[in-house]
């Protein structure tokens, strides 16, 4: 069973930094394109910030200059680095690994989420 583990989740204050961590399996991990998503109360779950296995970004606008996604290969980690947060972005952070076994299967997995509250 494939499961990704979220990290570094907590309570921090406005104009704060905190740094996520997902650990995944590297099976998973080397083949894939990695992700952080979002969800706060009452909101659909948004997409933050991905970065592939060769390494380009996307940053969603509210986080762009924010945010920086990266990837340690050595450690089969995917971080978010998040500095200057505010109150909007509370909400549970997902990592997320999406690829292909094979021409035909493809795999979209997910962790089970931390929790970001950021104080005013």
């Amino acid at each position: 069973q494939v499961q990704l583990v979220e990290s570094g989740g907590g309570l921090v204050q406005s104009g704060g930094s905190l740094r996520l961590s997902c650990a995944t399996p590297r099976r998973i991990f080397v083949n894939s394109d990695m992700g952080w998503y979002r969800q706060a109360p009452g909101k659909e779950r948004e997409l933050v910030a991905t970065i592939t296995n060769f390494d380009s970004t996307y940053y969603v606008d509210s986080v762009k200059g924010r945010f920086t996604i990266s990837r340690d290969n050595a450690k089969n980690t995917v971080d978010l680095q998040m500095t200057s947060l505010k109150p909007e972005d509370t909400a549970v952070y997902y990592c997320n690994a999406r690829g292909y076994y094979n021409v035909e299967a493809k795999y979209d997995y997910w962790g089970q989420g931390t929790q970001v509250t950021v104080s005013s």
